[in-house]
């Protein structure tokens, strides 16, 4: 859409259908989009959760809008249009069928395909390498904000109400960000000074998602979950994590466990898989792998070759011009 177009539109540019869920920042419905010829368009409409009349449009708004126009890549959920209406603010996106969180609870018993899993890893490695390159971070990655089509041949990472962009060195923000089950150590031991490696741990909870169909990490508050990750991780120490023993919520009393071996627990894992997973859910965050590190890994060498052909000729989008 042309920059001339956007955010010109009045209430007659969209209609909605049904609500579908909600959002960091706001509701989100299915809808209709009328273009200008009189056809229509299935799209997301996010209502915001502000009260323009009183408020005015918050910086959490304008920040997501801000970023996610900036955001060009196949695997990011693409923002259509902004319509301000009555004193409410759309935001409106493109319409993709279902998030990963559905898509596993429908699968029940059945096995993810390897192919799959390895296209849905890949392409949201490349959604988040692309916002690391342009100074991002999402904070939010967790399976309701991955969003699959024609069978998770499409994938898309959306919700941005929490993203953040950042300077090449770490900086303070808050630490009540990304649902808890995701939630990187670092921020779960009371670190206030973050950058990208909260993504990858998040993305490497999801890696390990796709093959148990559950979470792998299951806490009911901070401190269960920090547990919850010692008890297959193992409790770590300073010869692992050398600022451990220094963050605010260290605890001299954390119980010592030791960690699972992978090759148990991931029995349909192989072991490059479990060579990545492992440096995706590395303690020490300057350890962990980055994301355009990892769509380089061996377990996807045949996987790029194909996907780079792909993208090329179908969404003229190359992921090495930010490896």
């Amino acid at each position: 859409m042309e920059d001339e177009e956007f955010g010109q539109h009045g209430k007659e540019v969209f209609e909605k259908i049904e609500k579908i869920g909600s959002g960091t920042y706001g509701v989100v419905f299915k809808g209709y989009k009328k273009n200008q010829n009189g056809e229509k368009e299935v799209v997301a409409i996010k209502k915001m959760k502000i009260d323009l009349e009183n408020e005015g449009i918050p910086s959490t708004a304008l920040r997501e809008i801000s970023i996610l126009r900036k955001l060009h890549n196949p695997n990011i959920v693409k923002l259509l249009d902004v319509v301000l209406n009555n004193n409410k603010l759309y935001l409106l996106f493109e319409y993709v069928d279902v998030d990963l969180h559905i898509f596993l609870s429908e699968l029940k018993e059945k096995d993810l395909d390897e192919k799959l899993i390895k296209n849905i890893l890949y392409k949201i490695l490349d959604a988040v390498a692309y916002c690391h390159s342009k100074k991002i971070i999402h904070r939010d990655i967790k399976p309701q904000n991955i969003l699959l089509a024609k069978n998770g041949e499409i994938v898309k990472v959306a919700d941005f109400g929490l993203a953040r962009a950042f300077s090449s060195s770490k900086r303070q923000y808050t630490k009540e960000v990304l649902t808890l089950w995701y939630r990187a150590p670092e921020l779960l031991l009371g670190l206030n000074e973050y950058s990208t490696p909260i993504d990858i741990w998040s993305i490497g909870c999801i890696f390990a998602e796709l093959f148990l169909k559950q979470p792998l990490f299951k806490g009911d508050n901070e401190i269960d979950q920090l547990l919850k990750i010692f008890g297959i991780l193992g409790t770590p120490d300073k010869d692992i994590w050398p600022e451990f023993e220094t963050l605010p919520n260290y605890s001299p009393v954390f119980p010592k466990f030791k960690p699972v071996k992978f090759e148990e627990y991931f029995p349909n894992m192989d072991k490059n898989g479990i060579n990545l997973l492992k440096q995706m859910l590395a303690y020490n965050p300057n350890q962990r792998i980055t994301a355009k590190q990892a769509m380089m890994h061996v377990r996807f060498i045949l996987f790029i070759i194909l996907y780079n052909n792909y993208s090329l000729i179908l969404h003229h989008h190359n992921p090495y011009l930010y490896l």
